[in-house]
């Protein structure tokens, strides 16, 4: 069975029964890591017409979850690496689950007057996107 035609397009990505459970999966925001510098290396790139690599730093994304209020769904004293890791599980899980794409995902970012508003605006949308059993 190919990829595309299966129910879950990854089978390596176990389903989770929390928002919490999302956020604190390291295993995803290693994956999550690189979703996001590439989402965001896309827009650059559509921005100033000529390809890009660029990462985000942590401290927007630390900063965008904040904004986001997904903090709430957060245990208390995490440093600003575990928030953007967080953050990046996310949006990459959204993107596994099939709520959200690489193109909207790069438009939502884009949508924002800097990056840090682009990235709250995707945090949110994944948060709403992202659904539970």
């Amino acid at each position: 069975m190919s990829l595309a035609n299966s129910k879950r397009q990854f089978r390596f990505v176990k389903e989770h029964k929390s928002l919490t459970e999302v956020l604190m999966d390291h295993e995803l925001a290693s994956l999550g890591d690189s979703y996001i510098n590439f989402v965001y290396s896309l827009t650059l790139s559509a921005k100033t017409g000529k390809p890009s690599g660029a990462k985000v730093k942590g401290d927007v994304l630390a900063e965008a979850v904040r904004t986001a209020k997904l903090r709430d769904f957060l245990p208390s004293r995490m440093s600003r690496h575990a928030l953007a890791d967080a953050a990046e599980a996310l949006v990459v899980y959204a993107w596994l689950q099939r709520r959200m794409s690489v193109e909207e995902s790069a438009a939502m970012i884009a949508g924002g007057k800097d990056t840090a508003e682009g990235m709250v605006k995707l945090l949110s949308a994944a948060m709403k996107r992202t659904t539970f059993p």
